[in-house]
């Protein structure tokens, strides 16, 4: 096998990578649900409604790093059972936390250090806002409950489906829809727009939701339903959990085949070269395909290269596919992985990061030929859909760099010679802050034509809103385990750098960012200044004056979202 080590990245003796490619059960975990003794529920919770069934759940969120035990749960059966739960909780003092599958990073949920005697409430979205069903021929009514992965199977069935959507199948869609869940594609060289896709987030998709919301003249909460042309419904088109969506419907159109190829042998210093370098540029693939994404493991000089491009027929080369999740190798962590990650987390031997980074750029190289999976062709979904929750669970953090189409190369080509640079000093000084990889997608803006509606209202809190002079998104991820040292260190020096070359930074909800020297969602200044002003001062305050008073009494907030969303 070819040595695929950066010259630029220092080397590792005294331990191999090869010969240890076998299968190993991977780190995966579920809520546990306890049901409630009835006499501790009337004492702990008296008047709660009688017809919803009270649990003791644990709480842990996509990497373990915000956890809680022993939290109040229940699972109302219907829109109407999630209002009398509202209801309660807003004349008892609690408050209220809609879980779906967990699957994030930042405090957005619940913050850490939340315990079993604090009032909040969680109500699981998973076990019954679950409908589907087609409102129109151009439109899919959905409860927030549902799996991506189900919607997708619904849509599919019925010849609908997405340009692009996030790669995990077990989102739920009102997590996504809180936080503007994304994929990756921009019109390729040529390619005409469909009539009811979008190049931007999922929120952009929606037609209608439907809330639980404070009534003034009522003096209560009710079940309201917003139209995407209605003012207020920009501000719940990206909530962040300021708000309580129990149903929407999306706009959605005819569905895609899509062909995937996978390659690992462009050299980073091609694929993300200076503008008019020539050569395999992430530019070129994008003109040609529209669709890319880009993994690059730590300390290694050939990423992963997936483009995806619409095919009405199978090509010749390419495998059929019928079902999702094609990457069996990456979603089940390989014993090789395994062993190294435990080392690394149990001995502190954190200055292995260099052969786990190319350990798992062995694993995609010899999996993807192993599996016959590097180039596949199908139905949308089972292309887009790869990330299964017994995949390596590692932090991430997350940006969108909003800048003009003809910029996107110098944007990556400066952002990885800057994470290149810093990565090299770091190992230099015998510090290894990152172990995963760089993931790199490309979209377009939530343009509110997409949704096809007279008057539709782009929503306020997207990090895809279109700003003046952008019309595409650069989202920079970079995935490290949990625990790493010098790690936040590392990713402020990058966000940082982020916010002052690239005037169009703006976070990834659902990640991590305002890093401080030795914390995550903590730093002040980005948290105060830099996150509100990425979308202006108005922006900002119409979207915390819509929340605030749809939900005065804050019964859908923590304490992280009062600090954070407040008129500046």
């Amino acid at each position: 096998m070819t040595d695929r080590s950066s010259d630029n990245f220092p080397a590792v003796d005294g331990w191999s990578r090869r010969g240890f490619l076998r299968s190993a059960a991977a780190l995966a975990a579920v809520p546990v649900l306890l049901a409630a003794d009835p006499a501790v529920a009337a004492a702990e919770l008296p008047g709660f409604p009688a017809d919803v069934a009270l649990y003791r759940s644990a709480y842990r969120n996509w990497v373990g790093e915000i956890t809680a035990d022993g939290l109040w749960a229940c699972a109302p059966a219907d829109a109407g059972q999630v209002l009398a739960v509202v209801d309660w909780a807003w004349r008892n003092g609690w408050r209220v936390r809609a879980r779906g599958s967990s699957h994030g990073w930042s405090p957005l949920t619940i913050t850490e250090g939340t315990g079993a005697a604090e009032q909040v409430l969680l109500v699981d979205t998973t076990s019954h806002l679950t409908g589907l069903s087609l409102d129109s021929g151009s439109a899919v009514r959905a409860g927030t409950g549902v799996t991506l992965e189900a919607l997708l199977t619904f849509l599919e069935d019925q010849g609908l489906g997405l340009t692009a959507a996030p790669a995990p199948g077990d989102l739920t869609l009102g997590g996504a829809l809180a936080i503007d869940a994304h994929g990756t594609a921009v019109p390729a060289d040529g390619e005409d727009p469909v009539p009811g896709h979008t190049y931007g987030s999922l929120s952009n998709l929606v037609l209608s939701l439907t809330a639980v919301v404070w009534d003034g003249s009522a003096g209560a909460y009710v079940l309201r339903t917003f139209r995407r042309d209605e003012a207020d419904c920009a501000a719940l088109l990206t909530h962040l959990g300021r708000a309580l969506v129990t149903e929407v419907v999306l706009r959605v159109g005819a569905n895609s085949r899509l062909r995937c190829v996978s390659r690992t042998d462009v050299p980073a210093a091609e694929l993300f070269a200076a503008p008019g370098s020539g050569g395999r540029t992430l530019d070129g693939f994008l003109r040609r395909s529209g669709r890319v994404e880009a993994i690059w493991f730590a300390f290694t000089e050939y990423p992963w290269l997936k483009e995806w491009s619409v095919a009405p027929d199978r090509p010749l080369t390419s495998r059929h596919v019928t079902s999702p999740y094609n990457y069996p190798f990456s979603d089940n962590v390989p014993t090789v992985v395994a062993d190294l990650v435990g080392r690394m987390v149990s001995d502190a031997a954190w200055y292995l990061a260099p052969v786990l980074g190319n350990a798992q750029l062995d694993v995609a190289t010899v999996g993807l030929a192993a599996t016959s999976s590097s180039d596949i062709w199908g139905a949308s979904k089972n292309t887009l859909l790869y990330i299964r929750p017994t995949t390596l669970r590692v932090g991430a953090n997350g940006y969108a760099v909003l800048t003009g189409r003809p910029d996107v190369q110098r944007v990556v080509h400066e952002f990885t010679s800057f994470y290149r640079e810093r990565l090299t000093a770091y190992a230099a000084s015998g510090r290894f802050p990152v172990n995963g990889s760089v993931e790199i997608r490309v979209t377009g803006l939530d343009e509110a034509s997409d949704a096809g509606v007279a008057g539709a209202q782009v929503p306020l809190l997207s990090a895809v809103r279109p700003r003046e002079g952008a019309d595409t998104a650069v989202w920079l991820d970079v995935l490290t385990l949990p625990g790493t040292p010098h790690a936040e260190a590392f990713l402020r020096e990058l966000e940082r750098f982020l916010f002052e070359r690239f005037e169009g930074t703006r976070v990834e909800w659902s990640k991590g960012w305002a890093y401080t020297e030795s914390g995550v969602w903590s730093d002040e200044e980005v948290l105060g200044t830099r996150v509100p002003e990425s979308f202006g001062s108005a922006v900002w305050d119409a979207a915390v004056e819509v929340v605030d008073r749809l939900d005065p009494h804050r019964v859908f907030s923590n304490g992280f979202l009062d600090g954070m969303l407040v008129r500046r």
